[in-house]
């Protein structure tokens, strides 16, 4: 969320009328805050999102419990919630119902339902109710109490959130509370280091200017600060305690909602009000940083009815994520138990027709039917139901929840996947997704914290055409090479003993000018304690960029050590010089540069600008060697994927300044196109540059990120890159991690934008039968966009409520001054490169399988789908500028057209929506904070395990699970198929044909183990050979190893197991008589069993690839289960105990004694195998052959395209890609040339000092009734120059969104707002 700014400060209008909702035409603010994405349609009234009805009353509990909101019928609730939060799935009255409602939304769950109550019915059960009834009681149980652990452990993390401390407003003083005890309108008053407990408005701070400073790493991993400001109006008057416990401020603002990038409110206080905005407010999961103590009042709070916190309305909802191979199998038992009502009536109707015809013929015989023969049909049918339904065997459902289990466990214990510098194991929070691991295509990934380590270097510089790059270690080991330097704080890894002997010699002056740019021309605020110790000269800065490039002139010997509204104060190598600063030219992601113009202590005037190449070197006064020399040098470092920035000057005479100086003046109090004007302004005075150098950046990646990427991408895994960063930033990322080549065709909004139009205006034609957009193959394409192109774009994300925001003329000018001079040049021959590229890709009209249903759908999902499916044509795909709920809503857009399996992982709380949405979430366990962990299916230590994870542990459980399937299958089928053919033999009347106690243990103990083993162990290659071959993974992707096909291929295989051994079996027992015949049904039955048995055993002895000698114990220890439990079950002594249920007397002893019988089982077991391995061999032997047949027929098809060479990402010259990269937000100069950020000088009074000792958390912890009383008295420096009186909300002007500020000479009549841009002072009436 800190990616993008709101401009701070931006007056802006109300037009609303005290005490109810009106029209605000509000514009939006800028960079105080984390970022914002800005929206420039306008919405109409009536709009909901302009009903500002959200009635937020300070110190006034009684105020907000009278307002009640309708959920249902009569039924009303609360409508301002406490803060108490609550993530997990169920509480100790939903868990029963609401579990039992989702494990019974499964089909195999209601199938087994059924059979057990028809079980239940006497005169329809052929087994007993509780063989099924049992083992369906085990399999809820098991899933019931995976879903409790998970949910506990939901539990305990809310309880520790909701316990959390914080000093809250009571009668006349603070006391500690526990979060989960605010309520709306409260004030709070955190210190350094909270945690910010809800959604604030910032009152006042100890700060300068109540500024409060905060880290949002916890919510978008970035460690940067950034900075909001209370208003001037709260900042005056709130002052101490006594103030604030009378504080009786009303805010009106939008009800709670998911931007969290935006808010539009306002705040009413004696008769006033003010506008409020993003800036204003500190969002729930902030940490407050370098606030000594501020002061805010809860405007959103969660509740255990919803939540209302901009950050909680961004995590979504808990969804029950299902395996492709688990809906798979939903489908197949319904097919399953649809082919056993169609077999059970065919059986049926012809126990009638038999029944019908043997009365006929025997008539004299007595037969005992329960009724007519319509009836005892009827009674056949439910029996025959009964006895097929273990063809859905309950068992292979119980051990997929343990084969689940124990992959998740071999996640859990995988030693290669443990990060040890931070002590996190990999572990598998989800045990039921081990096998969707296995067939990802989709990875969706945040950059920040989890490409990157979010920590940047300063790697190489060029100065004067000079490359200085590090030393090699040798050189580096002999010493600190800053030593000499006592301003050095040690962490600079940048050792160039060349560079340092030119700058300590001070002879050449350009090297003296580069080191200087980088120590003058910044927004960095600088604190020092205690006299000059090196330790604590601490920086802060709007960006890491900005940091490290200070620092690193901070160790060079140029150090920043002060600043003033008009003053920058150096030590360059030991001599300390004091530069006025004139003005200051404020970075924006449009201008790419910042400037600043300071007159030095000899009294020449410089500019000092440093910016993106492409907007640096056009603007030189004339290119020399040394220009060609840096430009080699960038494109140099943009190979390294270095964040790179040119640095230049020039002396401006006295003259020019002036004139130039006046008309800054007057074009800084225009009403109207006041922006373009000042951008006018600064690009004349950026002209005629001299060139000093270029510093280069590394953005350090985690650890096996390129490799990992490289690796992923070979398994046919596509990865999306969704993050609020700048584009700039996040595309030299996706180069350096080798998401983005220099060989790809990168798409961006106007290239996108005409394919769709060209795509709606032939329908269809632009598709092909898969619904793709036809490339040729060896087109690698690639595309680049933010969020505000895909809101605008797609119709799921303009249901994404957005704020009310006024589109005035100033805007459009702005919009239009944003065009370089050359822009529609370079369009022009954009356009004209792609619609030759589209004329050479050779667009075809081709009529698709789909137009039915595409003539149905609106002109807006269709270009929807359009966008999707060009989208899953590119190799890459970079999303910046996206807020979480962006991110959440492109996930679920991929799946819903592309019908596959996707994959999202982050490390923050800004990733949790999109970790939800995915099939598979991923969280990375980092320094931002655990709520993207507690919200993923997998925790990880690093982005580089992803690999192992996939295509190890993802691959193995995915093809275990897959012949798991396939093989339970085959052997249900093998063994029951038996049942059907024996119907033809026993007058159709359910007879069950084995003994029931073989039925019961067949898939409990006889069966067991083998199977097991293959889900838990089986492997096809080694761990090292699924990473050296990732192709591989594509086996899972496509369905291969389970499918409907497959099914079909076990049932066949199963059904001609069964007729072997029946009809086997039955020709050689035909007319048979005396000792060794087997032609009883007894006998029968145990031949049939027993080669059913062995060629079930058989069968895993052929397809089991990884043998152990845990695989042979399985194996001989199921077949003497069979034996214990065959001898048990058939003995005279429990014979003697209940005949009924031990019929089967010494049945297999007597089968067994006779030679005969042993040769008919082994050749049933024989003619199975032999015909199995010669299919098997023909089948290989014609896959074999295929490939050469597809090659042969597929060359003569191609054809050649001759496409012109169209750049990627352009953003310098024609011959090499620009590597600027820089994460530096516009608003700092404003605030720094007002006073507005400057740190108090040491000794000075604007401090927080108390009515009272302030005691430390544990005493207020131990001692609840403890308070503290703050007072604040203001620092002349600490306040803006010109005093600025209470200005109503009516009469605030717009401002422009540039920022600039002079320092000196200003207009008595003149002030300057927070972006610096001057504004009339308006005083109250």
């Amino acid at each position: 969320m800190g990616d993008r700014g709101s401009k701070r400060g931006a007056q802006r209008r109300c037009k609303a009328q005290p005490g109810r909702a009106g029209k605000y035409e509000l514009r939006p603010e800028g960079p105080t805050s984390m970022g914002g994405l800005t929206y420039s349609e306008d919405l109409q009234d009536g709009n909901e999102n302009t009903a500002f009805t959200w009635d937020v009353k300070a110190n006034s509990r009684a105020y907000h419990w009278q307002f009640k909101e309708k959920v249902f019928l009569c039924w009303h609730r609360q409508k301002y919630k406490t803060n108490i939060i609550r993530t997990a799935k169920y509480n100790f009255f939903s868990f029963l119902p609401r579990n039992l409602y989702e494990q019974f939304h499964r089909v195999s769950n209601l199938y087994f339902l059924l059979i057990v109550i028809l079980q239940g019915i006497p005169e329809i059960s052929t087994l007993p109710w509780f063989t099924l009834f049992t083992p369906l009681v085990c399999l809820v149980l098991i899933r019931a109490t995976r879903d409790l652990v998970d949910d506990i452990g939901r539990h305990r993390s809310d309880r520790a959130v909701n316990n959390r401390p914080c000093q809250v407003l009571v009668g006349k003083s603070f006391i500690w509370q526990k979060w989960k005890d605010l309520c709306v309108g409260d004030v709070v008053c955190l210190s350094k280091d909270s945690i910010v407990p809800a959604d604030l408005l910032l009152l006042a701070s100890s700060e300068p200017s109540s500024l409060c400073y905060v880290e949002t790493a916890d919510i978008d991993g970035e460690t940067n600060l950034k900075f909001r400001q209370a208003l001037m109006v709260t900042h005056h008057k709130l002052t101490n305690t006594r103030k604030m416990a009378s504080f009786r401020g009303r805010v009106m603002c939008e009800e709670p909602n998911s931007r969290m990038h935006q808010f539009v409110g306002r705040l009413e206080w004696n008769g006033k009000m003010y506008p409020l905005d993003i800036g204003n407010l500190l969002l729930r999961g902030c940490k407050i940083r370098n606030t000594d103590t501020c002061y805010g009042m809860v405007i959103y709070a969660d509740g255990w009815m919803g939540f209302d916190t901009k950050i909680m309305k961004n995590c979504g909802k808990i969804h029950l994520k299902r395996t492709k191979l688990d809906l798979l199998m939903n489908k197949l038992v319904v097919l399953i138990f649809l082919s056993l009502v169609v077999v059970s009536t065919a059986l049926a109707v012809s126990f009638g027709l038999w029944t019908r015809e043997f009365k006929d013929r025997h008539h004299y015989l007595w037969i005992p039917y329960r009724g007519s023969v319509a009836m005892e049909s009827f009674f056949i049918f439910w029996g025959y139901l009964i006895l097929l339904s273990v063809m859905v065997p309950m068992s292979m459902f119980i051990m997929a929840e343990f084969i689940c289990l124990g992959n998740s466990i071999f996640i859990n214990w995988d030693e290669a996947m443990y990060y040890a510098p931070k002590d996190v194991p990999a572990k598998a929070r989800s045990t039921s997704l081990s096998d969707q691991l296995g067939q990802v295509e989709y990875i969706f990934s945040d950059k920040t914290g989890t490409l990157t380590q979010n920590v940047l270097i300063f790697k190489k510089c060029c100065i004067d055409g000079h490359v200085y790059g590090p030393d090699s270690e040798s050189r580096t080991l002999k010493g600190d090479p800053y030593l000499w330097n006592k301003f050095a704080d040690g962490k600079l890894r940048f050792h160039n003993e060349q560079l340092l002997h030119v700058v300590r010699a001070r002879r050449d002056k350009v090297v003296q000018e580069f080191w200087r740019v980088l120590a003058i021309c910044h927004t960095v605020m600088v604190q020092e304690k205690d006299g000059e110790s090196p330790d604590l000269l601490v920086y802060q800065a709007a960006s890491p960029d900005e940091e490290v490039l200070v620092s690193a002139a901070r160790n060079v010997g140029y150090v920043f050590l002060s600043r003033t509204q008009d003053t920058i104060t150096l030590m360059e190598l030991g001599e300390q010089r004091v530069y006025q600063v004139l003005a200051m030219m404020d970075f924006n992601s449009t201008r790419k540069r910042m400037s600043v113009l300071v007159r030095n202590p000899e009294g020449t005037i410089c500019l000092y600008t440093k910016g993106a190449d492409t907007v640096i070197l056009e603007r030189l006064r004339k290119k020399h060697t040394t220009t060609l020399s840096t430009e080699e040098a960038l494109a140099a470092f943009a190979k390294e994927t270095l964040r790179t920035l040119c640095l230049a000057y020039k002396e401006v005479d006295e003259a020019t300044y002036k004139r130039w100086h006046l008309r800054h003046q007057e074009a800084s109090v225009l009403l109207q196109n006041r922006a373009q004007a000042l951008q006018e302004l600064y690009s004349e005075m950026e002209q005629s540059l001299k060139l000093l150098g270029a510093t280069a950046i590394e953005d350090r990646l985690q650890d096996g990120v390129p490799d990992t990427v490289k690796c992923l991408k070979k398994g046919n895994i596509k990865i999306w890159v969704l993050t609020g960063d700048k584009q700039e930033t996040a595309v030299n990322i996706s180069f350096a991690c080798q998401l983005l080549s220099e060989n790809m065709l990168i798409l961006e909004e106007k290239e996108i934008l005409r394919i769709l139009e060209a795509c709606s205006e032939r329908n269809s034609n632009l598709l092909t039968k898969k619904g793709f957009l036809k490339f040729p193959p060896h087109v690698k394409l690639a595309m680049v966009v933010d969020g505000n192109f895909l809101d605008k774009l797609l119709l799921s994300l303009h249901k994404e409520p957005r704020a009310p925001i006024q589109d005035v003329e100033a805007d459009k000018s702005w919009q239009e001054s944003r065009q370089e001079p050359c822009q529609g040049e370079k369009d022009f021959l954009r356009a004209r490169r792609m619609s030759k590229l589209w004329w050479n890709f050779g667009i075809q009209q081709t009529r698709t399988k789909s137009k039915d249903w595409k003539t149905r759908e609106s002109p807006e999902t269709q270009r929807e789908r359009a966008f999707v499916d060009l989208a899953s044509r590119c190799q890459a795909v970079i999303c910046c500028r996206v807020t979480p709920k962006q991110k959440a809503l492109i996930v679920a857009l991929v799946k819903k057209y592309q019908q596959v399996v996707t994959l999202a992982i982050g490390d923050g709380a800004n990733d949790v929506n999109m970790i939800k949405t995915a099939d598979i979430g991923v969280g990375l366990a980092g320094q931002e904070g655990t709520q993207a962990v507690q919200n993923s299916d997998f925790a990880l230590g690093q982005f580089c395990f992803l690999q192992r994870l996939l295509l190890v542990h993802g691959r193995c459980s995915y093809a275990r699970v897959c012949k798991f399937l396939r093989y339970f299958v085959y052997k249900t089928v093998a063994s029951m198929m038996a049942q059907i053919w024996f119907a033809f033999y026993n007058g159709f009347s359910a007879q069950p044909l084995y003994e029931g106690w073989f039925l019961a243990l067949s898939n409990l103990l006889y069966t067991t183990f083998p199977v097991l083993y293959i889900g838990l162990f089986e492997q096809d290659v080694s761990a090292q050979q699924s990473l050296q071959t990732p192709e591989l993974y594509v086996a899972g992707q496509k369905d291969e190893l389970f499918n409907y096909w497959v099914f079909l291929q076990a049932i066949a295989h199963g059904t001609a197991t069964s007729l072997v051994n029946f009809f086997m079996t039955l020709w050689t027992s035909w007319d048979t008589a005396g000792p060794c015949s087997f032609s009883d049904h007894q006998s029968f039955a145990v031949v049939v069993a027993l080669s059913g048995l062995l060629c079930i055993t058989m069968e895993v002895v052929l397809i089991i690839k990884y043998w152990t000698v845990l695989c042979v114990a399985a194996i001989l220890l199921s077949l003497s289960f069979y034996g214990l439990m065959t001898y048990a079950t058939q003995s005279y002594w429990l014979y003697r105990i209940s005949p009924k249920t031990f019929p089967f007397l010494y049945a297999d002893r007597n089968v067994l004694s006779c030679p005969s019988t042993a040769l008919v089982i082994l050749l049933n077991v024989s003619l199975n195998t032999l015909l199995v391995l010669a299919l098997r061999m023909i089948y290989q032997a014609l896959k074999k052959l295929r490939p050469k047949e597809e090659a042969e027929e597929a060359a003569p098809a191609e054809e050649i395209f001759t496409v012109e060479p169209t750049p990627h990402l352009h953003r310098g010259s024609l011959g090499r890609r620009s590597s600027y990269a820089f994460s530096h937000r516009e608003g700092y100069a404003g605030l720094i040339t007002q006073g507005t950020i400057l740190q108090r000088p040491q000794g000075s009074s604007s401090q927080l000092v108390s009515d009272s000792t302030v005691s430390s958390e544990e005493e207020l912890l131990s001692s609840p009734n403890s308070s503290c009383c703050h007072f604040r008295k203001l620092s002349s420096l600490g306040r803006p120059r010109h005093h600025q009186g209470e200005v109503s909300f009516e009469e605030m002007n717009p401002s422009s969104e540039m920022s600039s500020s002079l320092s000196v000479d200003r207009p008595p009549a003149v002030i300057s707002d927070n972006q610096g841009s001057p504004t009339t002072c308006c005083q109250p009436a």
